[in-house]
């Protein structure tokens, strides 16, 4: 009782665990930005476009986007008719049907899946610094 911890509650600026859910039936005209998890089990006609780092785009067997993506994690198992640009990582499910350019830095994909595009694997960016010069080897200014 004293000294116990509470569960911390969550504040409508903690996005990064919501989930949101587009029932299977459901068809959006326009374009579908978020945070956290989109689920979609219907269909988008327009772009999806994650709004943070962390979030995470499913598509179930029954989902259909006509229209671009772009996230940094991406579950597909769904048709797809445009191009997938995923951050991060992307997982292609057995159901997978894209017709359109795939870009990915992490790519899973399942037999059976189909890809009717290009693939292109995105490299991590490295730092482009020049290393500090060492002052051991260097001479002495005269004053």
């Amino acid at each position: 009782m004293l000294n116990r911890k509470r569960p911390e509650r969550t504040t409508p600026t903690a996005h990064s665990s919501d989930t949101s859910l587009v029932a299977r039936g459901t068809v959006i005209h326009g374009d579908v930005r978020f945070s956290g998890t989109l689920h979609l089990d219907g269909q988008i006609e327009g772009s999806v476009l994650a709004e943070e780092e962390g979030a995470v785009f499913t598509l179930s067997d029954n989902g259909i986007v006509r229209g671009e993506i772009r996230v940094p994690h991406a579950i597909i198992n769904g048709r797809v008719q445009g191009d997938i640009h995923a951050a991060q990582r992307l997982e292609l499910a057995p159901e997978a049907r894209i017709t359109g350019d795939v870009h990915y830095r992490t790519l899973e994909m399942a037999a059976g899946a189909q890809v009717n595009g290009r693939m292109s694997h995105q490299a991590a960016e490295l730092p482009r610094e020049l290393p500090a010069p060492s002052l051991a080897d260097a001479e002495p200014v005269p004053a």
